[in-house]
C-alpha cells in the first residue's frame, strides 16, 4: 500500500466525499445499528463501570470510543449523535480532515472529542476503551489481522471492535477492465483470523449496486470519493475511450445505465473476560 498516495487521493476528495459516498453512507448506517445492538447492556456495569450514566441530561451509552478512518465525518456524526461518548478519539490518515471534524465535534460540547492525523496501523491505541469502530477503512490496511490483535489488546473487558471492510467483489467492474484493484480477504478469511481474546459475534456480507448514466460518471464518482487511491496509470484519451466502450458493453442494463458494485462486510468482535 502506498499510504501517501492513498492520503493524497482522499484529501483531494475531501469536499466531494460526503455528497458522493452513497454506498459508504449506507454502510455506516448499518454499522451503527450493529454497534448499538452489540454494545454491552447497562446491566453489565460490573464489567464496564458507568456505561449508561446520565450527564447533563444526556445518556452516555459508551464512555471511551475510538473511530479509525473518520474521513469527512459521515460515520462520526452518527456515533456522536446516537452514542454520545464521554471521550472520542477520531483518527484519519489525512490531516486535511481535521477542520471538518473539529466543526462537527464543536456541535457536541458534552463529548471530549479529539482528532489525530495518523496511520492507524502504526499508532499506539489508547488502552481501556469500550469501543473501537471503523467504516470502509480496513481494506486499505497492509496487515488487517495485526490491527485486530492490537485492538484486542487496547479494548476493555467486554469491549467491542466493530468495523466494515470490503470483499473481493468490490468495484469488480473496475478490476475486470483495468486488471487493477486491492486484494480483499473473503468473509471466510475473516472467520479464520482468530484472535485469542476476541470472540467474533457477527459477520455478514452484502452487495450494493449503484447505477450511473455512463462510465464517465462512474469515474467521476470514484474520484469524488477518493477510492482510486492505488491507481497510478495516466488516463490517456485512447485509454479512456477504450475503457468506456468496454464498460458499456459489459456492465450496462436495458436502460443504458452502467453498474458499480460495492461488497461491504461487517464484523463485530467482543473481548472475552477471563475469570480466575
Amino acid at each position: 500500500m502506498d499510504k501517501r498516495l492513498i492520503a493524497q487521493r482522499f484529501a483531494k476528495a475531501r469536499d466531494t466525499y460526503s455528497q458522493a459516498a452513497r454506498a459508504q453512507r449506507q454502510v455506516a448506517e448499518k454499522m451503527l445499528r450493529l454497534v448499538e445492538k452489540y454494545l454491552p447492556a447497562t446491566g453489565q456495569r460490573e464489567l464496564l463501570p458507568q456505561v449508561g450514566e446520565v450527564l447533563s441530561g444526556r445518556q452516555h451509552k459508551v464512555l471511551r470510543l475510538v473511530e479509525i478512518g473518520c474521513g469527512t465525518g459521515i460515520y462520526s456524526a452518527m456515533l456522536l449523535r446516537r452514542l454520545c461518548p464521554r471521550q472520542m478519539l477520531l483518527v484519519d490518515l489525512c490531516p486535511e480532515m481535521e477542520p471538518l471534524i473539529n466543526e462537527l465535534t464543536a456541535c457536541h460540547p458534552e463529548v471530549d472529542a479529539n482528532f489525530r492525523a495518523a496511520d492507524a496501523e502504526q499508532m499506539e491505541l489508547p488502552a481501556g476503551v469500550q469501543l473501537i469502530t471503523s467504516c470502509s477503512t480496513v481494506q486499505w490496511f497492509e496487515a488487517p489481522k495485526a490491527f485486530v490483535e492490537r485492538c484486542a489488546a487496547a479494548l476493555a473487558p467486554q469491549g467491542l471492535l466493530a468495523f466494515s471492510t470490503f470483499g473481493p467483489d468490490n468495484l469488480r467492474e473496475i478490476s475486470a477492465l483495468t486488471g487493477h484493484g486491492l486484494t480483499y480477504p473473503t468473509l471466510q478469511d475473516w472467520h479464520g483470523m482468530t484472535v485469542s481474546n476476541l470472540h467474533l459475534h457477527y459477520a455478514e456480507e452484502e452487495r450494493i449496486t449503484l447505477w450511473f448514466p455512463s462510465p464517465i460518471e462512474v469515474l467521476k464518482h470514484l474520484k469524488e470519493t477518493g477510492v482510486t487511491g492505488t491507481e497510478k496509470k495516466v488516463w490517456s484519451k485512447q485509454r479512456l475511450h477504450n475503457f468506456c466502450q468496454a464498460y458499456a458493453a459489459r456492465f450496462s442494463n436495458a436502460k443504458g445505465e452502467v453498474s458499480l458494485t460495492y461488497h461491504p462486510m461487517y464484523l463485530v468482535y467482543r473481548k472475552r473476560v477471563f475469570l480466575e
